[in-house]
């Protein structure tokens, strides 16, 4: 497992806090769970937004032929 270090604003840490006492699980996993959530939302935002452009032809499919072309499947 990595460590990091950040700052968090004081209202955030003091909701983190008492987040932590409630769930009796230590502030470490419940940032990594929050981490993990929001990782997942953008990853629908940028599937979403992909499909739109896909939809109004501001973006061109890549198809598999190319791909098995390019990397040599």
């Amino acid at each position: 497992m990595a460590k990091g270090t950040f700052a968090l604003p004081d209202g955030l840490m003091e909701e983190l806090d008492r987040m932590a006492a409630e769930l009796g699980k230590k502030k470490s996993h419940i940032v990594a769970e929050a981490l993990e959530y929001y990782f997942d939302l953008m990853d629908l935002r940028i599937a979403k937004h992909r499909s739109e452009e896909l939809r109004s032809k501001k973006a061109e499919p890549i198809l598999f032929d190319r791909i098995a072309k390019e990397y040599g499947l």
